[in-house]
């Protein structure tokens, strides 16, 4: 900024803040050249600032013939050390415009001179509009400090009403910052506000509280608005400070009380009853002696009313009381208490104020005549028993949709309601209703979540012949959301089952949708019988694809990341194979209740790109009776609790000899219920069983013609020792396809198994590891009709991969008279 003395400054405000509207702010030198500009005041005067910067005020404050007047004004500046009242300032396109100007004369360094012009347009003002303390200061013309700081926040220039708000003189002031004339907190509070003034270029108004030496007892309020000194180029030269002491303004603290209670006490959580009852609490009695708060009764359920609710049959909607609030509530003696459904009036108030969505001020509440008291005397009775001489009613709307009404009334206070009570009003209803809608929102996807991730995970499971399984799923708090857990138990060939459970990072709709999408991969994966850890890489590359997919679409959701852990356990040998993406281990508890986490190597979260490390698969042999206990983090991890102490918990939960799974789920699962979970909570517990030998016949196969005769021979044979006689046909039938094409196809020996379980299955191993494919046949093919008898004659078939080649497998259904286990 220029240090030339007696030099004029304009201030302006940008017109969209509260303080100080439709204001400019400008710079001149002491010959009356411009040279500081804002934005503002080029919305101000149409001006911009390279129109005005270097040029003489003159071309914008008065007209031309008015050029003598301006030099006398200035002249009386100087000599009264400022000046209010009205004057003419010239537009960009020829208008003149009717200003309010306040010049207060500012003081700097070597008995230097700045003069700070607060321009305000008369013709924007609303009497009803109301303003903030600095443009009412300026009107009124009480004492407002101004101090000017540079770019790096150094006062420059300050005026002397400044010393009066904080006692500072101004020689200490020159050349240092906030900290010396405020407490700290509030100096740097006010610091990161200039900085960004200054970055902005925009006015911001700041309300702080301080205590000036003049009255140190009490604490001081102050409303400052800064405003951002821009040169010819745009470039910032430093910010000016209007504070204003508010303290004496009884309604205004009160006022800014009030909001500052509503925005820590409304809305505190996602109940919309509570928010009813908060905002009840909140205005009783600092703004009304009694309250009531009542939503439309759908409201409360989660759902949202109609924009059309209570507008087309005439019959207002029926409402639910959610916040009942007085400083006596004996006095109201109401019909209703809260949560009860509450019926309005068709002519009442209460239920103009549904259909139109409008406010309604009574000064003087009128109890004796009106429709409303005509239909419902009994009720105007207890109103005017009560001594409620001043109303307000104020719907709650959120996107164009009423969701309830708020009542306040006066009986003590003798003072009724004005008008700046109902924008107040008015202004905390608008609050609460953010919050309602908010929570209604998040009930909405919630519930969808929730419905949705119902759905995904399995209703019931079944391990077969391979476990018994009990599983529990506990969604995670309302505060939290749904997350994308997930669990299942998967069927495969030669009575095995793989055990899976998943946890999506993240919550709500898309993380339950991305988990349907992971489980149904899985299950997809799971078809082809891969080993673990080939199906996690597998897995990891649809995540990754996925993410993709999102990259380049605004429709699909990303997936940040998920773990997983697979497992496959085959009660023929009664080996378990499992390998894990980021997720916990297993515990695994054996027959006598001793604990043990299996040294099973982490691998990376899914998707997260981090796929130079292969996923790992481990094979343990479990004993009959072992428990494998698959769950979530939610289920070990708490807030202020290391994970091992979870573990330790569960673990201790498991060792219960004897004790059915779903005991052992339920004794798990204690602790949750106990408290809110904040993720969602999954437990999957699988007690191993093993197939007896005489389930089992397997027979090593040479590769020669005669073969396929002698396969048909053993496997009738053992059915038939098994009693059952009806599948002899049939299944001798799928031996003779499948040892045959396993004979043709293969260089080497074949096998061929016979598992007896829950089904019958038939399975025939070889060393070539091409994997069978049946085709579409033609009239005069020879070949190729095998598999396509083997799948008519089955319930289901397939093939899987070996470590040295491949199995077909085929299944059969038990007769209904023999004896399944």
């Amino acid at each position: 900024m220029t240090h030339t003395d007696h030099t004029l400054t304009l201030l302006a405000d940008p017109g969209g803040t509260p303080e100080v509207p439709d204001a400019a702010i400008a710079m001149l030198d002491a010959e009356g050249i411009v040279v500081g500009w804002t934005h503002a005041a080029q919305q101000l005067v149409g001006y911009a600032a390279g129109e005005v910067v270097g040029r003489s005020a003159a071309h914008v404050l008065p007209p031309p013939e008015d050029a003598r007047r301006a030099s006398a004004f200035s002249e009386q500046c100087r000599a009264q050390g400022g000046w209010s009242g009205a004057a003419a300032i010239r537009h960009r396109d020829g208008r003149t415009l009717r200003m309010t100007l306040r010049v207060s004369l500012l003081r700097g360094r070597d008995a230097g001179t700045r003069w700070l012009v607060s321009v305000t347009d008369i013709g924007s003002l609303s009497p009803a509009g109301g303003g903030g303390p600095v443009r009412e200061s300026l009107l009124a013309r009480a004492p407002i400090g101004i101090v000017v700081y540079d770019a790096q926040l150094r006062c420059v220039w300050v005026n002397d009403a400044m010393e009066r708000h904080d006692g500072v003189p101004r020689h200490r002031r020159f050349g240092r910052g906030l900290k010396g004339s405020l407490p700290a907190v509030e100096a740097e509070a006010l610091k990161v506000v200039m900085r960004q003034v200054l970055e902005s270029g925009t006015t911001t108004v700041h309300e702080y509280r301080a205590w000036p030496p003049a009255d140190r007892p009490r604490e001081h309020a102050f409303s400052a608005s800064f405003f951002c000194l821009q040169g010819a180029d745009g470039t910032p030269l430093g910010v000016c400070s209007m504070t204003v002491d508010v303290t004496g303004n009884r309604r205004a603290r009160e006022r800014l009380a009030i909001l500052s209670e509503a925005g820590t006490h409304i809305g505190s959580t996602l109940d919309v009853m509570q928010t009813g009852q908060e905002l009840a609490d909140l205005v009783v009695p600092l703004l009304a002696d009694h309250a009531l708060v009542d939503l439309v009764e759908s409201v409360p359920f989660g759902v949202e009313p109609s924009a059309r609710t209570g507008t087309t049959s005439g019959r207002p909607p029926l409402l639910r009381r959610a916040g009942l609030a007085s400083i006596d509530l004996g006095v109201l003696e109401l019909p209703w208490v809260r949560e009860e459904v509450v019926h309005a009036d068709p002519d009442s108030l209460f239920s103009a104020a549904m259909r139109t969505g409008r406010s309604y001020l009574e000064p003087v509440l009128d109890t004796r005549s009106g429709p409303w008291v005509d239909h419902d005397p009994v009720r105007a009775q207890k109103v005017r028993d009560s001594g409620v001489h001043s109303l307000m009613v104020v719907p709650i709307r959120a996107r164009r949709c009423v969701l309830g009404l708020a009542l306040f009334g006066r009986s003590v206070e003798q003072t009724p309601f004005q008008e700046d009570d109902l924008l107040l009003a008015e202004e905390l209803v608008t609050r609460a209703a953010l919050c309602l809608d908010n929570a209604l929102q998040y009930a909405r996807e919630r519930t969808a979540a929730l419905t949705l991730q119902r759905a995904l995970l399995p209703r019931r499971v079944h391990g077969g012949a391979a476990v018994e399984v009990a599983s529990r799923y506990v969604p995670a708090d309302m505060d939290h959301g749904v997350g994308g857990d997930w669990f299942d138990v998967i069927e495969l060939s030669g009575a095995r089952v793989a055990l899976v459970v998943g946890d999506v990072m993240g919550h709500g709709i898309n993380a339950a949708a991305t988990m349907g999408r992971l489980r149904t991969a899985v299950r997809t994966l799971a078809d082809l019988d891969l080993p673990p850890d080939e199906l996690l890489a597998h897995l990891d590359d649809t995540v990754r694809r996925l993410n993709d997919e999102a990259d380049v679409s605004d429709t699909v959701p990303a997936v940040v990341g998920a773990t997983c852990l697979y497992a496959v356990y085959d009660p023929v040998t009664r080996r378990c194979t499992m390998a894990r993406a980021g997720h916990p281990p297993p515990l695994i508890v054996g027959a006598q209740g001793r604990v043990t986490i299996p040294d099973l190597p982490a691998g990376a979260p899914l998707g997260l790109g981090l796929g130079l490390v292969p996923f790992e698969s481990v094979e343990l042999e479990l004993p009959e009776g072992s428990v494998l206990a698959f769950y979530s983090d939610g289920l070990v991890e708490s807030r202020g609790e290391d994970i091992d102490v979870g573990l330790r918990r569960l673990g201790a939960a498991l060792t219960q000899p004897g004790a059915s799974l779903e005991e052992l789920c339920s004794r798990a699962m204690e602790n949750v219920s106990a408290q809110t979970p904040a993720d969602d909570v999954t437990l999957l517990l699988a007690r191993t069983r093993a197939l007896r030998p005489a389930q089992v016949a397997s027979w090593d196969l040479p590769n020669e013609p005669g073969t396929v005769r002698a396969a048909r021979q053993l496997a009738a044979r053992q059915l038939r020792q098994w009693g059952l006689e009806p599948l002899v046909a049939p299944v001798q039938s799928i031996v003779s396809e499948l040892v045959t094409n396993a004979i043709r196809h293969g260089n080497g020996p074949s096998r061929l198994r016979l598992i007896q379980h829950r089904v019958l299955t038939c399975e025939v191993s070889d060393s070539n590891t091409g994997q069978p494919r049946p085709r579409h046949l033609r009239p005069l093919d020879e070949h190729g009709r095998g598999l396509c008898l083997v799948a008519r004659l089955s319930r289901r078939w397939g093939s899987r991969s070996a470590a040295d080649g491949k199995v077909v497998w085929a299944e059969r259904d038990l007769p209904s008279t023999a004896d399944a286990l």
